[in-house]
């Protein structure tokens, strides 16, 4: 259900659409504050936008949540009451199934082969399947590799695992994913993990290297293996309705404009993983890159037969665990 705020938010934002003559600000929501990547992201959408269409388009990024949580802005672009929003994968799991294949644990080898995918003809089939569903897919950004820190010992296959309390979002798949691992999975909020892990509560987590660093986990928690096992992008959508209303032409401007912004979010993205990979390993982390993939994998197969429901979803996952990263995307340490 939409929040009380974003309700009324609606009827000023669906009046502001709908006098969008001239200089076209499209109104973007955006959860993050104003300095995270993704926002930079958008940021650099308008300047492509403003540049390209000599100030015709615009767009209006309104960080921090003004507009409301990412599941509000998102209900609010399926019935146009806002132009664009930046979500995660989660709000849209639920509404468009073939979404949820990008959120399988180990479905891609590295972060080259990820962004291959989301840049990529299959990336498209994603996105183009939200229009059944009132969105236009613009683009993926990045939210990072999420990766197994603990307590007690290097991770570098999954009997390392056996029997450890291993803290995860309130998700099945992550759930399910820790359980096949030989982990006991244990949902706790995020603002308690530093605390549960500092008591013995849980014996580590799973998160990417900016969050690792920025939450000071790895004071509690000082090895840190490179799993890389849940790669879930960003989504940058646009209103069926707002992309109904505008022209070719000016289609085609937004959806370059988008396409550009993801060099810009990535740029910054990956600024923000080295300096915390940096940070971390002067703390005297353990970083364990030397890891039986493979094995991690195998273990993920009573994982993905359960949340591969559908043959669309199954041919989705095929296509992308035997398709080839090209060389030159990507880095091994690029989260």
């Amino acid at each position: 259900m939409i929040a009380r705020r974003s309700i009324l938010l609606a009827p000023l934002l669906l009046t502001a659409c709908s006098k969008r003559r001239g200089a076209r600000p499209l109104f973007a929501a955006e959860s993050q504050p104003a300095d995270y990547p993704t926002t930079k992201g958008l940021f650099a959408l308008d300047r492509f936008l403003d540049e390209t269409t000599n100030g015709e388009m615009r767009v209006r990024v309104y960080p921090g949540g003004q507009l409301g949580s990412e599941e509000a802005t998102l209900e609010l672009a399926v019935f146009g009451g806002v132009d664009l929003t930046r979500v995660n994968l989660g709000p849209l799991t639920s509404i468009a199934p073939l979404t949820s294949v990008l959120a399988l644990p180990f479905l891609f080898r590295s972060i080259a082969h990820a962004r291959s995918i989301f840049d990529g003809p299959l990336g498209r089939t994603v996105l183009d399947s939200l229009e059944a569903y009132g969105l236009r897919g613009l683009c993926f950004y990045d939210s990072g590799a999420r990766s197994f820190y603990n307590t007690r010992h290097p991770i570098r296959a999954p009997e390392d695992m056996a029997g450890m309390k291993v803290r995860v979002p309130n998700s099945d798949i992550y759930v399910e994913m820790v359980r096949a691992l030989g982990a006991n999975p244990t949902p706790i909020p995020f603002g308690e993990v530093y605390q549960s892990l500092v008591q013995g509560v849980v014996d580590g987590a799973e998160n990417n290297f900016p969050s690792y660093e920025s939450t000071r986990h790895f004071e509690a928690a000082p090895f840190y293996s490179l799993t890389q096992h849940v790669m879930a992008p960003e989504v940058l959508v646009a209103s069926g309705a707002t992309w109904a209303k505008l022209s070719v032409e000016e289609r085609q401007f937004l959806q370059a404009a988008a396409d550009r912004s993801v060099r810009v979010m990535r740029s910054n993205w990956d600024a923000r993983v080295e300096t915390a990979r940096r940070r971390i390993a002067a703390a005297g982390v353990t970083i364990v890159e030397e890891l039986d993939q493979s094995a991690f994998k195998q273990s993920m197969a009573p994982v993905w037969e359960r949340f591969v429901t559908s043959p669309k979803m199954a041919s989705l996952v095929d296509q992308i665990t035997q398709s080839q990263p090209p060389p030159s995307i990507g880095g091994s340490h690029s989260e």
